[in-house]
């Protein structure tokens, strides 16, 4: 990368579409401007979560309606959706197996701590799909990633995690750590850390088996939590035989292993560890599993199981520290099995996964034919554009990939011409719902972009 560019473009030139996109979006969302321009009233900064302001558009626009793989906005917009909640409607929205069973459990009862006729349906439905005996039900991946690695020091004895490199996982505290000049430190932009995370975690590169194996001899580490596939970065496969190794190695130090699959379940029904022939100990799914409604899913073996039974049988009575009230509620039961049974089905995964591939090919062929030193990645219906040359190997080549002010203005770009993706990591998803014509229109949308960077014009249309 030299001075004065990112991604191999010129800065003047990234500014120069950046401003010319935001004065188009200005020009489209007049209703939006006028009601989130300076700010929602009564949220603070001017949003009801913070991450809304991580968008490239000058303010956020304001959505009207969203039906399987479209989205319309109250200025008249449509768009093609790829960004798919970040992979909370990763099946479109509201698919309407899981609408019915939403309105018919409205009537119902939303939440009552007890156990419904889904949920007696859902846990053989679990078992079946992920191959592990035991689930229980959160609402976020976060509360079932810190629910499982609960499990995983109570049953051990250990005190710390392993964590690779750029990994993320909620916001699980342990998981906030760095490398960085081998060195562990904090991730930078943490609020009100009072902890020393750096004590409670080890970190080492995915890819790394040299340092996993270095890591985990210490014997105190009570579980390895990872994704198969590093994705709240720019994404990082992994290199053949490398998750193998991982089993290998926990297995022969007692270390538990947590494969955390709320990114990767677009690899397939039953994710990447299904897909891959994975072992996990621990496994945890979030996001998608009820079709959009709040909740997550984390199983284990029979062994862990067996183990947690003597834990708890002598730990005396108190609070578990695993829990929240609405986990398991009767809403988000109905909308999982209607999930599981309806949805997240093989078919649509075959879809899925063909169309993504001709988004991935299609977006290649573009930044091949303007030169780019850039590269393509996808990992089943996931698809990614990383704005520097590849395949990248770890966490820390991941983190020197991002062109921040580039993918903020191609993101910018994509939307004005009708294509959503993902705010962060230019991540793209692929539903059952999605059209040919929609992955046409994002491959054409990412042309028009990357030649407007190339040849340095600034209207196209």
């Amino acid at each position: 990368m030299t001075a004065g560019s990112l991604g191999g473009v010129a800065l003047q030139r990234i500014g120069e579409l950046f401003a010319a996109e935001q004065r188009r979006y200005v020009d489209a969302h007049p209703r939006s401007l006028r009601l989130t321009g300076r700010g929602i009233a009564g949220f603070y900064d001017g949003v009801p979560m913070h991450w809304m302001r991580d968008w490239s558009m000058p303010f956020p626009f304001v959505v009207e309606s969203a039906q399987g793989a479209s989205l319309r906005d109250i200025d008249g917009n449509e768009f093609a959706d790829f960004c798919l909640g970040d992979t909370g409607s990763m099946f479109g929205h509201s698919p309407e197996p899981v609408a019915t069973a939403i309105a018919r459990q409205a009537h119902q009862g939303l939440t009552y701590m007890l156990p419904t006729a889904d949920a007696i349906a859902i846990g053989p439905l679990l078992t079946e799909r992920f191959g592990l005996p035991h689930w229980q039900v959160a609402t976020t991946a976060t509360d079932a990633n810190r629910f499982a690695l609960r499990v995983a020091r109570a049953v051990t004895g250990r005190p710390k995690i392993l964590v690779f490199n750029g990994c993320y996982h909620g916001t699980v505290d342990e998981t906030f750590v760095r490398l960085v000049n081998g060195r562990v430190v904090h991730r930078p932009g943490l609020l009100g850390q009072v902890t020393d995370l750096t004590q409670l975690a080890r970190v080492v590169e995915f890819n790394d088996v040299d340092g996993l194996r270095r890591e985990l001899a210490h014997g105190d580490v009570a579980c390895v939590i990872t994704e198969p596939v590093l994705t709240n970065s720019c994404m990082v496969l992994p290199e053949p035989g490398f998750l193998d190794q991982v089993r290998r190695y926990t297995r022969a130090m007692g270390t538990l292993l947590l494969i955390d699959e709320t990114h990767t379940i677009s690899s397939g029904p039953g994710g990447y560890t299904r897909a891959h022939r994975l072992e996990p100990d621990l496994f945890v799914a979030g996001k998608p599993v009820a079709g959009g409604v709040p909740a997550s899913v984390w199983g284990f073996t029979g062994e862990v199981a067996q183990r947690l039974d003597l834990v708890r049988s002598q730990t005396p009575a108190g609070h578990s520290g695993m829990g929240t009230t609405l986990s398991a509620n009767a809403l988000s039961l109905a909308a999982m099995r209607a999930t599981l049974e309806h949805v997240m089905t093989a078919e649509a995964y075959t879809h899925m996964e063909s169309l993504a591939g001709t988004l991935a090919a299609g977006l290649q062929a573009v930044v091949e034919q303007y030169g780019m030193a850039w590269h393509v990645v996808r990992v089943g219906a996931r698809v990614e554009f990383i704005c520097a040359p590849g395949p990248l190997r770890n966490g820390t080549e991941a983190e020197a990939a991002h062109a921040p002010a580039l993918e903020q203005a191609l993101h910018l770009a994509l939307l004005n011409r009708g294509c959503l993706i993902a705010p962060f990591h230019n991540m793209m998803l692929v539903s059952p719902a999605t059209t040919a014509r929609q992955v046409e229109s994002l491959c054409m949308a990412f042309e028009a972009a990357v030649a407007s960077l190339a040849l340095g014009r600034f209207d196209v249309p």
